[in-house]
């Protein structure tokens, strides 16, 4: 039986890696989505078993019976679609597959295969997704896929209640698993359009205490325009706070930390330290400008609006645009009462919103 399944999987490999396109493995979850890329170059038994198992509908119904917080969730067993065999969880879709250990390590997002303590020979349609880094698992268990989409799924599906055996107490459901080819890459938001385009284009701040609408500078600097439209349109500003009031001068918004939600993966790969571009563009009242640290290719998503004239700032700070209407917005965030320059109640930046 064991035999007839790995020559099986061995037949698979050949289809599996005859052509150059990365699969991926598109899990649908009761929690959400998560995307793997499947990784037939370094495991290629495994990746064909997992494809072979996902497109006869094996996965589907089956959930995620363990986990450890913040650690790794564990599936793919298919004892699990049955909710009576709670007892068997973990036991199931083992003994098919030698091990394929090689140099991916269990760093975040890491896709590995379960096996029975003692028994290298024994892994199957058991998988675990690494939600954190677990070094000390380093080249002791196959790494077949790699999480590249669905890592707050992957967090959240880990905060599940557990029993004292580590099995869940509340059922998180795989309700499919498809497989595709990995999608060609297309082009980043805001990195086609000419400046012209650009300056046509503009950004609604909207706050808890009303909107400001602003206008950009591209022809004075263009990538600072199109990485704040880019960060805008993917939602890294929602839900942020104004953090930073300094009456007179500016007032903030744009600090991570602030952000009631962690980042998705896409949103974090547009977070990156940009290379200044000052310019002679002056700070005065109802100026954007780019916060940054002491280094000036620092700036990544934090922005101010000027609230008086600031020489100060002049040719030091990148300006990239300035608010068209709102500046009342601006004052009433200004006259908000602080401890130093924190806001007592927070002020928050809900969204901001492109208008073409």
């Amino acid at each position: 039986m064991r035999q007839s399944c790995i020559a099986l999987v061995l037949l698979l490999v050949t289809s599996a890696t005859a052509g150059a396109q990365v699969q991926q493995a598109v899990i649908d979850t009761s929690a959400g989505t998560m995307v793997w890329d499947l990784l037939s170059d370094k495991a290629p038994n495994h990746v064909a078993l997992f494809v072979k198992t996902a497109r006869d509908g094996g996965y589907d119904g089956t959930i995620f019976h363990r986990m450890i917080r913040y650690g790794v969730i564990q599936g793919g067993d298919p004892l699990t679609k049955d909710a009576a065999a709670r007892e068997k969880y973990g036991s199931g879709g083992l003994n098919q597959l030698k091990p394929e250990i090689c140099d991916e390590l269990m760093t975040k997002g890491a896709v590995a295969a379960v096996v029975i303590p003692g028994k290298p020979d024994s892994a199957g349609s058991q998988f675990f997704v690494c939600v954190n880094e677990q070094a000390a698992l380093n080249g002791k268990y196959t790494v077949f896929a790699r999480l590249v989409e669905g890592s707050l799924v992957a967090q959240k599906i880990s905060e599940t209640p557990v029993d004292d055996k580590g099995l869940a107490t509340e059922r998180v459901t795989i309700t499919a698993v498809t497989i595709r080819e990995k999608p060609a890459p297309t082009p980043e938001p805001f990195s086609t359009e000419s400046v012209d385009a650009l300056a046509k284009v503009r950004a609604v701040l909207e706050t808890s205490m009303g909107e400001i609408t602003v206008s950009f500078t591209p022809d004075k600097a263009p990538a600072h325009v199109r990485n704040f439209l880019r960060l805008a349109q993917s939602g890294v500003y929602d839900n942020m706070a104004f953090h930073r009031v300094v009456k007179g001068f500016v007032i903030q918004s744009g600090h991570l930390p602030t952000r009631s939600e962690p980042l998705n993966e896409r949103q974090q790969s547009f977070v990156r330290p940009m290379k200044a571009e000052f310019n002679d563009q002056l700070h005065v009242a109802g100026t954007l400008s780019m916060a940054r640290t002491d280094d000036p290719d620092s700036a990544t998503s934090s922005f101010f609006i000027v609230t008086a004239p600031s020489t100060v700032l002049d040719g030091k700070y990148t300006v990239f645009g300035k608010v068209e209407s709102g500046m009342d917005v601006v004052h009433a965030i200004e006259a908000a009462a602080v401890d130093g320059e924190t806001p007592i109640e927070r002020i928050t930046l809900t969204r901001v919103r492109v208008v073409p």
